[in-house]
């Protein structure tokens, strides 16, 4: 398969880099700025997995000619729209899109703007991060991408797309219920991000003050309301994993918008916290804790903006 990886930044870069390092034919379409550097350096992965140093096949939007078999889309929401514009002559009738932005929102901008067949449903698993050098840095041993059809049929493409994923240095898990799985994802992404930009500190911070376990109880507890609500109600024993990790005593467990906050970048809240809220809003579903932390992160954008 000849694949697009749509960002070369933590998630893309990652991914697409053990693609690459383990022979598939991976190119990067990327913006000028990254190009160059990319260039210059080469791909660099720092990991507990091995690191690596590639010499990537690069693209910018203006090169693309043909289509690809896959567009893996890594890109932060926010820069959704931008990107859609940049890979869209990589789409053909045959390409598929597998998206792994944060929440649902997406699907609906790329589905109105691609067609449904287009479109499957992706999750990563991943903490990973840009250093000042470029360099992707993976903060932990996780490491999964999970795939399916949206409709929850095994069709021939995706087998095929499974093939390619399997053997690549990452977990590769094709899905029959990705959609599941993405609520799923989505209800631990709001509850750890809201915790730890309201309280601004880790899981360990938050815990060791009076009263902190049971913030992050009270947020895992909206969350999963939300996500019944609409249909989608996570499991126990999921829920029971994600109240151990966000109780942990002493944990150094961050969510990517906290990270992204503390560096006085651009957050996610819109698509991660205001989709989400909105969703549970339809259904009468009260969420105080994550309208706070909503309305603090939209603040914290709004500053960004006045700068």
């Amino acid at each position: 398969m000849r694949i697009l990886i749509v960002g070369a930044g933590a998630v893309g870069g990652y991914f697409g880099g053990r693609l690459a390092q383990a022979g598939r034919d991976v190119t990067f379409l990327v913006r000028p700025a990254r190009t160059r550097q990319l260039s210059r350096d080469g791909l660099r992965i720092i990991s507990p997995h091995g690191d690596a140093v590639l010499a990537p096949k690069l693209v910018t939007a203006q090169e693309i000619d043909t289509p690809y078999d896959l567009v893996l889309l890594s890109v932060k929401a926010y820069a959704l729209e931008a990107a859609m514009n940049d890979f869209a002559a990589a789409v053909g009738p045959e390409t598929m899109i597998l998206p792994v932005l944060n929440g649902m929102r997406h699907v609906d901008l790329l589905t109105k703007r691609f067609g449904e067949r287009a479109v499957i449903g992706g999750v990563c698993l991943v903490a990973s991060e840009l250093d000042d050098k470029g360099r992707i840095v993976q903060l932990a041993g996780f490491q999964q991408l999970v795939y399916g059809e949206r409709n929850g049929e095994t069709t021939p493409r995706l087998q095929t797309l499974d093939v390619t994923l399997q053997g690549a240095g990452f977990d590769a898990r094709l899905s029959t219920d990705i959609t599941q799985a993405m609520w799923e994802k989505w209800v631990q992404l709001a509850s750890l991000g809201a915790v730890t930009c309201l309280m601004r500190g880790t899981i360990g911070e938050i815990v060791a003050a009076p009263g902190g376990a049971e913030l992050s109880f009270k947020v895992l507890d909206e969350s999963a309301a939300v996500a019944t609500a609409c249909g989608h109600k996570p499991s126990e024993a999921l829920l029971a994993r994600h109240a151990a990790a966000m109780t942990a005593r002493g944990s150094p467990l961050t969510s990517s918008m906290y990270r992204d906050l503390r560096k006085g970048a651009p957050v996610e809240v819109d698509h991660i916290l205001g989709d989400f809220i909105e969703r549970g809003d339809v259904h009468g579903v009260a969420t105080p804790l994550l309208q706070a932390a909503f309305v603090n992160l939209r603040m914290y954008q709004g500053g960004l903006q006045k700068r």
